[in-house]
């Protein structure tokens, strides 16, 4: 979520990012905010998960809806092993962390 924020502050630039297609700060503006908004609800997921938050969505929901993030992830590693910057190819790491974490969350509430 940091480097979102840095984005959109532009401190880092735009245009070594989503895979240099965005063509004007509109557009970085959309793609940013609807990133942090993404990401803000993957975190809501995950503290529901572990017992932080309320619980607004069922336990399957919850299931659900992690399976779809890690499968996201996994995407978007691969993606970044053949992204053009190299910034982007060091996110492999982070993106391949969070699905194999998303991973052992999502075991750890089956075997429950």
């Amino acid at each position: 979520m940091v480097f979102h924020l840095l984005i959109l502050v532009k401190v880092i630039p735009y245009s070594i990012t989503w895979g240099g297609k965005l063509k004007n700060d509109s557009e970085m503006y959309v793609f940013e905010t609807v990133s942090l908004l993404i990401n803000l609800f993957f975190v809501y997921l995950v503290a529901q998960r572990v017992g932080m938050m309320p619980l607004l969505l069922s336990e399957k929901i919850v299931t659900i809806l992690l399976w779809i993030f890690f499968g996201l992830f996994v995407l978007n590693t691969v993606g970044n092993i053949f992204a053009t910057t190299s910034l982007e190819r060091w996110f492999t790491l982070l993106t391949l962390a969070n699905a194999f974490l998303i991973w052992k969350i999502n075991r750890k509430s089956v075997n429950r």
